[in-house]
């Protein structure tokens, strides 16, 4: 299960209004990379396929395929202000080392393939 505060579903539900193409959703994954091995993958989509798993959170259409589902199963999405400026954050339980930045992680069976460059 993937949970997202009730601010980071606000923020969510009117980045996706803004959207021109209609069905959109919200996409969750991993990809290989970052400091620590494995980076987030976050982004609008319309395009689902039979290795999907769908989820309803706070009215949002969340889709994460199904390889991803063991890296990202407890995942904690919020969006904090801080300022004039504000982001989403991730709170991720199966993380067990993470980068400086946040942006990357490894868990305890597997350890992605990090890059050699820094956040």
């Amino acid at each position: 299960m993937i949970n997202i505060s009730e601010t980071a579903a606000g923020q969510l539900k009117t980045m996706l209004a803004e959207q021109e193409v209609p069905n959109m959703f919200l996409r969750l994954g991993v990809t290989p990379g970052g400091c620590s091995g494995f980076s987030y993958a976050m982004g609008f989509d319309d395009n689902e396929s039979d290795q999907d798993v769908y989820m309803d959170v706070e009215g949002l259409k969340i889709v994460v395929e199904k390889e991803n589902i063991q890296y990202l199963d407890g995942l904690e999405i919020d969006f904090e202000e801080s300022g004039m400026t504000g982001g989403f954050t991730i709170n991720n339980p199966n993380a067990t080392a993470t980068c400086g930045c946040g942006s990357s992680f490894r868990t305890a069976t597997a350890a992605g393939k990090p890059n050699e460059e820094p956040c």
